[in-house]
């Protein structure tokens, strides 16, 4: 008794240290890590990546601006803090990062390890003749071929786009100038750059505050080009009703009636090959939400129906259970790793969605929150950079980077998705199964393993992972190669049986021509009659007598009622 007691004492305590582990691990996490079905509902998941760290003004060293011995000195009153920083950019060549500090009017230079290596405040040279910088927020770097680095600045307040050659840790030449465009065709009056993106022939691309016809696109010379890549205009109840109205409104009427306007999008980024991704920051926009453009500014990505890709959390106003609150979907920036993975940033809820090179979900995490001492949550993400396998996140309101690392799964799950995309479905499915051992709900994965299966030849076991994913396409493809393998290896069997049953068939015609089929059946027939049982013998016997019975039951009723009739008619003859 008392062993067993200590036996259940012990288990008890291990469950509890048990519990007390798994509620450590899951608070390691600010964020609740989910993901979606085939219907769209959001359903948990493991987190595919994790909080390495949080970095603020004092971590990425810009003490050193107030100190008169450190080469990145710029005064005793310079700001310590990020304030309201708008744009993160990494430079692959040199492996630097580089911060829009907008509030403090400034750009910030940041070796891998995010610790500060300059500071920009203004630029030399510039036809202007202005030379400190009135809250840029953008920043792009260029490693040109022949060694020199230049820096591309949105200088947002100054209403231009700067070409700087950096010259050292401090100072930055201009090389070129682009202000507000003298065209007819820039009709807008204000010319305030936000974010700033070069290709590689050098045009310059500036998405405008309040500029919906696209971005403004600018040559090498800072020739003004035109627009590049405008939204749709969304379809709504009120687009619909005014097309409506203009059919039969009168020409006065049509003078009062606005005309519709896209939105204008938020951010872009530009992947190796050239493409341009952009985002759009309205709320919940369905239409243009997310796009990737060709040299045309075309939507590749079915151009004449763009609603068909989901981005982010789908719907209109979205109910999160979890915190109790109704929140909708803004889209900030777009960044494209050098896998080709898609990471996507909302504003409104501080989540990152990422996604493969086919819009395909490939996890989510990270979370908003009004507590700023909660690390690795955000309370107004502007921006975000991919390098390193990390996430790396520039927050406006906390004035902080954070960064998250790829965890085990996630790992697990890119490099098997990298694989999958490239058509090495087989080479993928050690990767695929190790995910679908830590998350089962895992459609990509059971997909993956699926495609594994019908590449090696296994079609049953395909089947059974497109049923588990739902997709009917796979299946009955895997059906089909299942039904032509199994014929294949049972050929023989089936021609020995069908042989056989032809066999057999001509014996019988045979027999049944020479009669001997039918005399059996006959002889069996009087068998079968013979052998029949006493009790039914008795039954048969006991039916007999009862009818004779009855029979003689009736014939003596006749013959008396015979003799009565006889009696009354000689009765009737002596009365006569």
């Amino acid at each position: 008794m008392k062993k067993a007691l200590k036996r259940a004492v012990s288990l008890c305590a291990a469950l509890v240290c048990l519990a007390s582990a798994m509620i450590t691990a899951s608070a390691s996490e600010p964020y609740y890590s989910y993901s979606y079905d085939n219907w769209d509902d959001a359903i948990p998941a493991q987190a595919g990546y994790k909080v390495e760290d949080t970095y603020t003004g004092h971590d990425i060293g810009l003490d050193k601006l107030r100190d008169p011995l450190d080469p990145l000195y710029v005064g005793i009153n310079a700001s310590v803090e990020l304030n309201g920083p708008k744009d993160l950019f990494f430079e692959s060549t040199k492996q630097e990062f580089w911060i829009a500090d907008t509030k403090n009017s400034r750009i910030l230079r940041l070796n891998k390890d995010l610790q500060l290596i300059g500071c920009y405040t203004g630029v030399y040279g510039a036809p202007s003749g202005t030379y400190n910088f009135n809250e840029p927020q953008g920043v792009f770097v260029v490693n040109s071929d022949d060694g020199k680095l230049y820096m591309y600045v949105g200088d947002t307040q100054n209403s231009r786009v700067v070409q700087c050659e950096v010259t050292s840790a401090t100072e930055c030449e201009c090389a070129l100038e682009v202000t507000k465009p003298d065209s007819p065709i820039y009709t807008y009056n204000t010319f305030l750059p936000e974010k700033i993106l070069v290709d590689i022939a050098g045009n310059i691309y500036a998405v405008c505050t309040s500029v919906n016809s696209g971005s403004a696109q600018f040559n090498n010379l800072g020739e003004f080009q035109g627009f590049y890549g405008a939204n749709r205009v969304e379809l709504t109840g009120e687009i619909i009703r005014r097309r409506i109205w203009r059919v039969f409104a009168s020409d006065e009427q049509l003078k009062s009636i606005t005309s519709a306007a896209p939105v204008e999008y938020k951010n872009f980024d530009i992947d190796a090959e050239g493409f341009i991704y952009t985002v759009t920051e309205a709320a919940n926009a369905s239409t243009d939400a997310v796009k990737k453009l060709n040299a045309a500014g075309y939507n590749i990505w079915n151009n004449d129906a763009g609603n068909e890709y989901t981005f982010a959390d789908s719907g209109a106003n979205t109910y999160d259970a979890s915190t109790n609150t109704t929140y909708t979907t803004r889209l900030t920036d777009i960044d494209i790793d050098d896998y080709g993975f898609i990471n996507i940033l909302d504003y409104v809820t501080g989540r990152v969605f990422v996604y493969d090179e086919f819009c395909e979900l490939i996890t989510i995490f990270g979370t908003s929150n009004t507590n700023s001492d909660q690390k690795g949550s955000f309370t107004g993400p502007n921006a975000l950079e991919c390098a390193f396998g990390n996430v790396y996140i520039i927050d406006g309101i906390k004035n902080d980077i954070t960064v998250y690392s790829t965890t085990l799964y996630g790992e697990y799950l890119k490099q098997a998705v990298q694989l999958y995309d490239e058509g090495k479905y087989v080479e993928a499915k050690p990767l695929w199964q190790e995910v679908l051992d830590r998350n089962g709900t895992c459609t990509f994965a059971q997909m993956g393993l699926g495609k594994a299966c019908l590449s090696e030849g296994e079609y049953k076991d395909a089947m059974e992972y497109f049923k588990d994913a739902y997709s009917r396409k796979n299946y009955d493809k895997a059906f089909k190669y299942y039904r032509e393998q199994w014929l294949q290896d049972n050929f023989i069997w089936l021609f020995i049986l069908i042989a056989l049953l032809l066999v057999l068939f001509v014996v019988l015609s045979v027999l049944k021509k020479k009669g001997i089929i039918k005399k059996r059946v006959r002889k069996q027939k009087k068998q079968v009659e013979r052998k029949k049982t006493k009790k039914e013998l008795e039954h048969e016997a006991q039916l007999a007598a009862e009818a004779a019975e009855e029979a003689a039951k009736e014939a003596a009723e006749n013959a008396a009622s015979q003799e009565t009739n006889e009696t009354d008619e000689k009765g009737e003859d002596k009365n006569v």
